[in-house]
């Protein structure tokens, strides 16, 4: 009995117990679906985290306030990290309009600085019959705001520096908005004229490109105004927040210091005291969000293993029962001239038949289902193609331990006593 023999022989007991074989392959693809649709949908939304973000540019970095962590009592004083007394009157301290301009006109770095002030976060805007659904951002800027967050005007104009100061209604819209209010194409036509937010009109001064709008950051389901404007809508931020854009990206160390020493002077904090702000790069708050998928690609893997360990302990079974059931079948091969060799052959070529069979559908699958991501991140057809082979070799070896024990099982049968077996 040849290698091939053993080979077709396998093929044709597998084909022939198709309840029990799709059984233990739907166990198998679906710890493999698992697997792949998680770790093809994290390759989406990386993919995505990295094109939103590579926008705003390496050489960029934020100022916010630093929230005041509060346990049990409200002392007067609190400590560090550093183990320093810090006092009350310097925490939990927003960051003022006053702070803000105050920082933009003393800042003397080449490099471009702008002002934001955060509005509503879910917000329906209105064209005559049309409107967005509520969840569209409110950002308000000044004339610095879109180049220093990545954001460039497709039609129509930027604000300028009347618009900041008076605080008039006019914005810009997201290419999101723009489409569902408009229709597709029609940012010419949205220049000029008057959207409702929150009630009060305002009138488009321009439109923005697309940035690839994702699920996670909505880059175009947003809708820009001045700092001065956005305090009108209620529910802003506490605290305004200062973006800083380098001219070359070899400055930006040289930048985050002197932005540090201007802001705790404005900030009048004493050489003693801590930072009561948050300095945060452009590109490590990519990192963050990053690492943070890749905390959850850790745990799809292991809900992925622990279902691959719980269809591997079901084919073994499955294994063991054909064993039994096929006993008469064992006694006749070996009575044929079949060796030991031949019957460990013929069950571990079932059991990775089968475990295989769990990694085509499994894989396909996944792949399909994590790509759904990628069509609303629209990031293009991901295939991780180092977890498709990872998830191959796995099956392989899934289906080799799993028949492992019930083919050695079946080679010690004593063919005389098979052969009379009912």
């Amino acid at each position: 009995m040849t290698l091939s023999d053993s080979l077709s022989l396998a093929y044709r007991t597998v084909r022939a117990n198709k309840l029990r074989t799709g059984i233990t392959v739907a166990i198998i693809a679906f710890g493999i679906m698992a697997l792949i649709g998680i770790i093809t949908a994290i390759d989406a939304m990386n993919g995505s985290l990295r094109d939103s973000f590579s926008t705003m540019g390496a050489n960029g970095f934020t100022i916010a306030y630093k929230e005041r962590i509060r346990f049990g009592n409200d002392n007067q004083t609190e400590r560090s990290e550093k183990g320093k007394k810090l006092k009350k009157s310097n925490l939990d301290k927003p960051i003022q309009l006053r702070e803000a301009e105050m920082f933009k006109a003393s800042f003397k770095y080449p490099a471009f600085v702008s002002i934001a002030l955060s509005g509503p976060g879910n917000n329906e805007i209105h064209y005559k019959s049309k409107k967005t659904n509520p969840n569209v951002m409110i950002r308000g800027g000044d004339e610095n705001y879109l180049f220093v967050n990545g954001f460039k005007v497709a039609t129509g104009r930027n604000f300028n520096r009347l618009d900041v100061q008076t605080g008039r209604n006019v914005c810009l819209l997201g290419s999101d908005v723009c489409t569902t209010l408009f229709g597709s194409g029609a940012e010419q036509r949205a220049v000029d004229k008057m959207v409702n937010i929150g009630g009060i009109p305002y009138r488009v001064i321009g439109v923005l490109k697309s940035k690839g709008s994702s699920a996670l950051l909505r880059a175009d389901n947003v809708i820009i105004t001045t700092y001065n404007n956005v305090r009108r809508l209620g529910n802003t931020s506490p605290s305004y927040t200062i973006g800083v854009m380098t001219t070359d990206v070899q400055l930006l160390e040289g930048a985050v210091n002197e932005a540090t020493l201007v802001f705790r002077g404005i900030r009048r904090l004493t050489p003693g005291d801590d930072e009561n702000f948050v300095l945060e790069k452009s590109d490590k708050l990519a990192e963050t969000f990053i690492s943070l998928l890749g905390s959850i690609q850790g745990a799809a893997g292991a809900i992925g293993l622990i279902t691959l360990i719980g269809a591997a302990i079901g084919l073994m079974n499955i294994m063991l029962v054909a064993v039994n059931e096929r006993t008469r079948e064992v006694g006749l091969i070996k009575a044929l001239g079949g060796k030991k060799k031949n019957i460990r052959q013929q069950f571990l070529f079932e059991s990775t038949i089968i475990s295989l069979l769990g990694a085509f559908f499994g894989i396909v699958l996944g792949v399909l289902v994590g790509n759904l991501f990628s069509m609303v991140l629209h990031t293009g057809f991901v295939v991780p193609w180092a977890w498709v082979i990872t998830g191959i070799i796995i099956c392989t070896a899934v289906g080799l331990l799993a028949g492992l024990w019930p083919a050695i099982k079946a080679s010690r049968l004593n063919p005389i006593t098979a052969l009379r077996y009912e």
